[in-house]
C-alpha cells in the first residue's frame, strides 16, 4: 500500500503526488521547470515559482494554489476534500481556472468518495505511468518523455 502524505491530498482532487509542478520541485528539475513556466505563466513570474510541496504542505505551495477557493470552502466547511462535500459539483467548480484540471476534478472525487484515500491515493499513483512502458507521468501529461509515446491517463 502506499504512504498517504496528507500535505499531497488537496481537497479539490487534484492529488499533488503526481502535479508536475510538485514534481520538477521535488526532482529539482530545472528542464522542467523552464517547460512548466510556459504552462503557467499567468500564475507565475519566474521559474523559482514553480515549486512546491504539497497543496496542505507547511512548506512551499504553488501560487495558484495558495489562493484557492476550493481549499477555503473546505476549511470553512471543516471537511478535508470535495469528495466529503454535499454540493459537489458546485460554483467553484464549475469555474474551475484550468480545462485538464476540472476534467481531472471531476473523475477524481467520486473515485476519492468510493474508495476512501488510502486506496484513491494508490490509484492515482498507479493511474500516472505510461501504460507502454512505465515511466511516471505527470497530470496533463500528453506524450510519455521516455518513450514518446501519446499518452491519456487524465
Amino acid at each position: 500500500m502506499v504512504e498517504v502524505k496528507k500535505e499531497l491530498l488537496a481537497p479539490c482532487g487534484l492529488y499533488c503526488g503526481v502535479c508536475s509542478i510538485y514534481i520538477a520541485h521535488r526532482d529539482d528539475n530545472q528542464k522542467f521547470k523552464q517547460i512548466l513556466m510556459k504552462v503557467y505563466k499567468p500564475f507565475v513570474k519566474e521559474v523559482n515559482d514553480i515549486s512546491c510541496t504539497g497543496c496542505l504542505s507547511d512548506g512551499i505551495v504553488f501560487p495558484m494554489c495558495q489562493v484557492c477557493a476550493i481549499k477555503k470552502c473546505c476549511r470553512e466547511k471543516n471537511i478535508e476534500g470535495c469528495y466529503q462535500c454535499d454540493d459537489f459539483p458546485c460554483k467553484f467548480i464549475d469555474n474551475f481556472p484550468i480545462a485538464a484540471g476540472k476534467k481531472v476534478i471531476m473523475r477524481a472525487v467520486p473515485t476519492w468518495r468510493e474508495l476512501g484515500t488510502a486506496k484513491f491515493v494508490e490509484e492515482e499513483e498507479k493511474r500516472y505511468h505510461c501504460p507502454s512502458c512505465g515511466n511516471q507521468l505527470f497530470r496533463g501529461a500528453k506524450r510519455c518523455n521516455e518513450c514518446k509515446k501519446e499518452v491519456d491517463v487524465d
